[in-house]
């Protein structure tokens, strides 16, 4: 498997939001894998479960909203690791996904 063509630095300042979702991903190789994602931004998610995933390696899940999207490991630490999404999801869907992975309105950030 090749590794993904990974661009971090800038996408790590993106504004991340605390969620509590579990998702299952379908992995290539392992197929689906249970992750529980922590925060979500545009540009991608962090998960604090990781199953043994090393840098560059490809998931696909599911969100609200969204649907379908792919997501690359761009770092991992302990237990936890950081995902970056195929593409950037538009700011008018990931408002209205939020809404449902944060119900709780003061959790939400002020738009």
């Amino acid at each position: 498997m090749s590794g993904a063509q990974l661009s971090v630095p800038e996408m790590r300042r993106a504004t991340r939001h605390p969620v509590d979702y579990p998702v299952i991903a379908e992995h290539r190789d392992r197929g689906d894998i249970s992750l529980h994602i922590a925060n979500v931004s545009a540009h991608g998610f962090m998960v604090d479960n990781t199953p043994d995933l090393q840098r560059g390696e490809r998931v696909i899940i599911r969100l609200p909203v969204i649907g379908r999207i792919e997501a690359y490991v761009i770092w991992m630490r302990d237990e936890r690791a950081g995902f970056q999404f195929e593409r950037i999801i538009r700011m008018d869907d990931f408002v209205k996904m939020m809404d449902v992975l944060q119900p709780n309105p003061r959790l939400r950030s002020r738009r």
